[in-house]
Formats: structure tokens, sequence, C-alpha cells
């Protein structure tokens, strides 16, 4: 897919991992609505950058775990760029604790921003990118959806979902020419580890991460933009982790 002039949504898209993506594909030629819960700091950061790749950069707020403000997230996204070409899944957020402490609230709450927002923003944006030729949605899981990790049900279930709702969408959507991806993430750093403590850092360089150091939002934001231009390619996870996923011992 040549990036020039397509038109893509990035829900998550005013900070963290969804802003890098939204602004490597303004610098790829693309013009871009982000979506977040509030217009802070970062957000105002990431439109500047799209703004200086001479891009349009357009903000809708809304929370995704809510199907109406979904709803009204994709129709503004039309109205504003004509049209939707490319839709990230990016929004999203920590879920911790172990069963016995995981909610039925917080269970539900985790699905409703992971899944069920992947599910309404396909559903609602896919009539949308079907009446172009081409279209690809990357959708961002985890390695905690790949392997078992402590201390985060909700969490690593929702993410291990989006993996296989990835596989089921790219088969049905093949016809279309519409690809559908997904990219895992190991430990990026972002505000998503802003709790972790420097001793749990330091063990994930000596220990869990085989390449010793952290990934950047914007070594994601290259995998997604790989997935979205190789047009012979769908149905597929990138993981992006330093090798944390794939060693049998740590």
């Amino acid at each position: 897919m040549n990036l020039t002039n397509k038109r893509a949504l990035i829900t998550g898209g005013t900070k963290g991992i969804g802003a890098a993506i939204a602004v490597d594909l303004a610098r790829q030629g693309c013009d871009v609505v982000i979506n977040g819960r509030n217009d802070d700091e970062s957000a105002a950061a990431a439109r500047q950058s799209i703004s200086a790749a001479g891009r349009k950069c357009v903000t809708v707020l809304g929370d995704v775990a809510r199907p109406d403000d979904v709803d009204r997230l994709v129709r503004e996204t039309e109205a504003s760029l004509g049209g939707i070409d490319i839709l990230i899944h990016s929004a999203g957020g920590p879920s911790w604790g172990m069963i016995d402490d995981c909610t039925p609230e917080q269970w539900k709450s985790t699905f409703d921003t992971h899944v069920h927002a992947a599910y309404f923003l396909c559903r609602r944006a896919l009539p949308i990118m079907r009446k172009a030729s081409e279209g690809a949605i990357v959708l961002i899981s985890s390695v905690a959806g790949i392997r078992g990790c402590p201390n985060a049900i909700a969490y690593g279930t929702a993410k291990a979902a989006i993996l296989h709702f990835t596989r089921m969408l790219a088969r049905d959507e093949a016809d279309n020419n519409i690809r559908v991806n997904c990219v895992a993430p190991g430990i990026i750093r972002t505000r998503f580890h802003d709790s972790m403590t420097a001793e749990a850092k330091a063990h994930n360089l000596a220990v869990r991460i085989p390449l010793h150091r952290e990934g950047t939002p914007e070594q994601v934001a290259e995998a997604v933009r790989a997935l979205v231009t190789n047009d012979f390619i769908t149905g597929e996870v990138l993981v992006v982790d330093g090798g944390a996923s794939m060693q049998v011992c740590r």
C-alpha cells in the first residue's frame, strides 16, 4: 500500500504507542484522526509532530469502550478525512491482578476497552473501508496474550482474544482486499510502565529480555507501518519484544 494521501484512524493516538504510530504514518504521507479520552499535552505534541510532517490531523475525543463513542468517532473521521483506508486500534491500558483480585467490573471493563472496542470499531469502519480498492487494519495486542505472565489475568486474556479476532477478520475480509494484522509489543517504555520499580526494570533487562533493553514506541510504529504497507501479509502477528516471548527459560 502506498501511503501517500491515505486516511488513517488511530485509537489511543494521542499518546504512547498510538501517538508514535500516528506520527510515523503522517511522515509517510497519511492524513490522520487521532483519538483519546483527553486533549492534553501529549495530544498537542502529537498534533504538532503531525502538522510538522505537512499532513492533516484531527483529534476526536471519546472512550472506545463505549459503542456510542465509537460510532461517533468513525462518523467524524469519515466526515473529516472523506473516508478511511487504515484503522489502528491502539487504545488500551493496564489491568493488573490475579483472578481473586480481578473483580467482575474490572474484567468487563478490560474487555470493553481492548476486545469489544475492536469489534465495534471494525464493524462500523469496514463498510467505509470497503468502498476503496484496498485497506489495512492493525490491532495492538501484547506478548501477554501469547505467553502466560503473572498478575494480569484480564489483560492477558483480552490481548489473546485480539490475536484470534485478527485471524478471523482477516479471513473474512480477504476477498475485499482488506488486510488485518496484529502487533504484539513486549516491554515498551511508555506511561503504561510508570509504576514499574527500578528493581523490576533491572530484572527485565538482566533476565526477561534477551536483548537487554526496553523497546520504544517508534519501534512498534515501524512494525505497524510494515504491516500496513506490505500488501501480501494478512492474518499475522508481529512480535516486537526483544526476544522476551521466544525463550524457554529465564
